[in-house]
């Protein structure tokens, strides 16, 4: 399975689901995005399990993907996942550090059949994760990993198309793999530890209520202690779990429950086709707040809100609105998502490799 052929679908609602297994990770990551370490939260397998076999011909998502903390600590669990999901045709990612290639050593048998197990293995590399896991060695594992027979990627987050240290990383996986492995690059967003670092990026700042269609409430998300959720910034909307944004938990409800909550709910409709800003300024009350996300886990206070939605949705305008939002999303295929969320000037690096690449 290709990084692109996710990157094609990552917008599109229900496509794929989210599964943070455990916030528990032997890395130290000065830009950890969860805040991870080996004192961090680890549920209960039971409502992952449960979820995944929940699936079924008929209904299910088209891909899985499993991250942490560093997921590869529940290496039996990795491997159960990506075996269920395969039963009901569902494919699976695993987002992991590569924590185990420190020293050199063969890779254990158990991580060897979990990453085995999956049809895609990304791997952080940047400057951080440099300082944790040495660039040669991770490139050593993953020459040792593409024998074993899953499609590999490299994810690396950097200060911005300038970057020098993200352009020489770039040219040296090039190298390396002869163009052969697909890499997602993206920028240093002030969230989880970031925050504590000197001038991360914070992104595009929406300094009025326009149209800013959000694409991370595409796809649900599985907590580590089994909520789901529409959004997957777990940064704030695990924290805030504000009401519009709860499915439901995966130890309780069935995939084809959560799927049909995730896409019938207004206002996590709304937030996909507008963007939470300009929904409250168009349906709702008041004074939107300043964040993009701080507006959006604040969305059910605004009383009346949903129902004004809902009457939009309801009416010919709103699954026509929906629909033009989703094909503006898909028009460029793997590189659109890469170019809206990623560093534009790498975006085409999703496609190395890839035997559909658009020609």
């Amino acid at each position: 399975m290709h990084l692109a052929e996710m990157a094609v679908l990552r917008s599109v609602p229900a496509a794929g689901v989210f599964l943070a297994l455990t916030r528990r990770c032997p890395l130290s990551c000065a830009h950890c995005s969860t805040e991870s370490a080996m004192d961090g939260a680890e549920h209960a397998e039971r409502p992952f399990r449960r979820l995944v076999a929940s699936f079924t011909r008929q209904e299910h998502p088209e891909f899985i993907a499993m991250s942490g903390g560093e997921a590869l600590l529940r290496p039996r669990l990795v491997r159960d996942l990506a075996d269920s999901a395969r039963l009901s045709g569902t494919r699976s990612y695993l987002l992991s550090g590569l924590y185990f290639a420190r020293d050199g050593h063969a890779v254990p048998a158990a991580l060897r059949a979990a990453i085995s197990a999956v049809d895609h293995l990304a791997v952080s590399l940047d400057r951080f994760h440099e300082r944790e896991v040495g660039r040669r060695a991770a490139f050593r594992a993953l020459h040792e990993i593409r024998s074993w027979g899953p499609q590999v990627s490299v994810q690396i987050t950097g200060d911005g198309g300038e970057d020098p240290y993200v352009a020489d990383l770039v040219r040296e996986v090039r190298a390396e793999f002869a163009d052969q492995v697909p890499m997602l690059v993206v920028p240093l967003r002030p969230v989880g530890r970031a925050r504590a670092l000197d001038g991360p990026a914070a992104g595009p700042r929406v300094r009025r209520a326009a149209p800013a269609p959000c694409e991370m409430a595409a796809w649900p998300l599985v907590t580590y202690d089994g909520t789901v959720l529409t959004c997957c910034n777990d940064d704030l909307a695990a924290a805030a779990r504000p009401p519009h944004l709860v499915l439901g938990h995966a130890d309780q409800d069935p995939w084809p429950v959560l799927r049909r909550r995730h896409l019938d709910r207004p206002l996590a409709r709304a937030v996909r086709m507008f963007g939470p800003r300009y929904a409250k300024a168009r349906f709702g009350s008041g004074a939107a707040a300043s964040g993009y996300c701080d507006v959006c886990v604040t969305l059910h206070r605004d009383r009346g809100l949903g129902e004004r939605v809902a009457g939009y949705l309801d009416s010919p305008a709103g699954p026509a609105m929906e629909s033009a939002v989703r094909g503006l999303a898909e028009r460029h295929g793997p590189y659109g998502f890469a170019r809206r969320h990623g560093i534009a000037r790498y975006s085409e690096l999703v496609t190395l490799g890839w035997e559909g690449r658009e020609r």
